[in-house]
């Protein structure tokens, strides 16, 4: 008789082993971490978003529009940010309440009547002879004195905004993109308006992203399209600086506002923003600083040298006019702004009096020299009363909230026989403007001009 055989289960081999059984759960590990990193939209690995409750393309454009063409690197991580966003639904209820409440009984009064330009062109004197606003009652110079060519019914709803974010394309310089991460509720909360000339709205045409056939009222995406049927300025920076700077006019009944430049895209959702940049720390405006200068003369002496604007007689007579006034170098004393050059190609308001009051004589200023912003902000900022409580927020918080875009590198060609016309016409007028005002960069010797001071002063801290 054959002998009885006994079979004893073995354990598994993972088990005898401890070190394989390790090795495995690390492999399990590391290759569903890799998965989750390589799939996710953010790729991040554990990312909590309750500020990104949309996920879904909000507009889907033709593939000859190229919205996403030619982005700007950067070093931005969109796994970690170094600005805390609140929960979306308490910031949703708390900037809700804050638009429910009554407006303030003071507020700032205008000069009305026509006058030479959009702006008034009015002297340095008088300019400078606002800034220190010490009575509601006094009527301030803040554009308008022609009439912003847009229709009815667009100003009709522009009315009804209570928290904007605008823009502007002027000569079809850049691409209109959609804002991501927009909450379930913003839309219903916040006004998108992009202002254009019939220059990008031919371009819109062209390139099918709008059709002929639609109604006036165009939208793509989030954005309701306000067509300017009018250039008020020949320069089409100029045009853009009146949503920019004038938004508070054109939006009467907003609390709130975020301007961005075209060349943006907004990747946080507007009302954590301004939560987060303008309510908690209790400010009138938010602003980045300058990546790379610190002095208002820093970025005149780069504008003339990169010929960021071809009239260096004229950025000479601007920083004369300011050291004249008062203009002087960043320096400690000049704390809490950390900074004397903004980036502004995104600005937040609260507005009220002092957003309003500094955004009225930024726009006097830019119609009173060049649409350069980053020269007058210093000193408009450091000499308007009442002070201007202003949060400019370190560059890696901007490159979190935006990606940035180079300008259309190539125009469409879609202007009718008078529209050309036109522009030939205006280009000559530039053409002999420039070749009457034009002097090389090189010209730029401050030592006698008012600036003297200003620029030993700025060395002087500098070593």
């Amino acid at each position: 008789m054959g002998k009885l055989i006994r079979i004893t289960a073995s354990p598994p081999l993972c088990v005898r082993s401890k070190l394989l059984c390790f090795s495995l759960v690390y492999l399990l590990t590391t290759l569903s971490l890799f998965l989750y990193f390589s799939l996710s939209r953010n790729q991040c690995i554990f990312r909590y978003s309750p500020y990104d409750p949309i996920q879904t393309k909000i507009f889907s454009y033709p593939s000859s529009y190229g919205e996403h063409k030619y982005a700007l690197p950067t070093h931005r991580s969109s796994c970690s940010s170094p600005v805390f966003f609140s929960d979306y639904w308490t910031v949703l209820s708390e900037i809700q309440s804050v638009c429910n409440e009554p407006s303030s009984s003071e507020s700032l009064r205008y000069i009305h009547g026509k006058r030479e330009t959009f702006g008034g062109n009015f002297s340095t004197q008088r300019r400078f002879s606002y800034f220190n606003h010490w009575n509601n009652d006094v009527e301030v110079p803040c554009g308008f004195f022609r009439d912003f060519p847009i229709s009815n019914s667009d100003r009709a709803e522009m009315d009804k905004c209570e928290l904007v974010v605008a823009s502007a394309i002027f000569n079809d310089h850049d691409k209109i993109r959609q804002p991501v991460g927009l909450g379930v509720k913003t839309l219903e909360t916040v006004c998108f308006y992009m202002f254009i000339d019939h220059k990008t709205l031919n371009s819109l045409f062209h390139h099918n992203v709008i059709s002929k056939n639609n109604p006036k009222d165009y939208r793509i995406g989030v954005w309701r399209i306000i067509t300017i049927s009018k250039n008020l300025y020949l320069n089409p920076a100029m045009n853009g600086v009146i949503p920019k700077y004038l938004i508070h006019r054109l939006f009467p009944n907003s609390k709130f506002s975020i301007w961005i430049d075209a060349k943006v895209q907004l990747m946080i959702d507007p009302l954590l923003l301004v939560h987060s940049m303008l309510v908690i720390p209790d400010v009138d405006i938010a602003i980045s600083k300058h990546p790379f200068f610190v002095n208002t003369m820093e970025e005149a002496m780069a504008t003339a040298r990169w010929k960021k604007w071809g009239d260096v007689h004229g950025l000479r007579m601007q920083m004369d006019t300011y050291c004249e006034h008062g203009l002087k170098p960043w320096s400690s004393h000049k704390l809490p702004y950390p900074t004397d050059v903004p980036d502004s190609a995104m600005i937040l308001r609260k507005h009220g009096i002092r957003s309003n009051l500094f955004s009225c004589f930024m726009f006097n200023e830019l119609e009173a020299f060049n649409p350069r912003d980053q020269l007058a902000f210093a000193f408009v900022r450091d000499h308007i009363n009442p002070m201007v409580k202003m949060n400019m927020f370190e560059v890696e918080v901007f490159e979190q909230v935006v990606v940035e875009y180079r300008h259309n590198l190539k125009k469409t060609e879609t202007s009718s026989n008078e529209e050309k016309e036109e522009e030939q016409k205006q280009e000559s007028m530039r053409t002999i403007h420039k070749r009457r005002r034009w002097l090389d960069h090189e010209s730029w010797s401050l030592n006698s001009s008012s600036c003297k001071s200003y620029l030993m002063e700025m060395k002087g801290d500098h070593h």
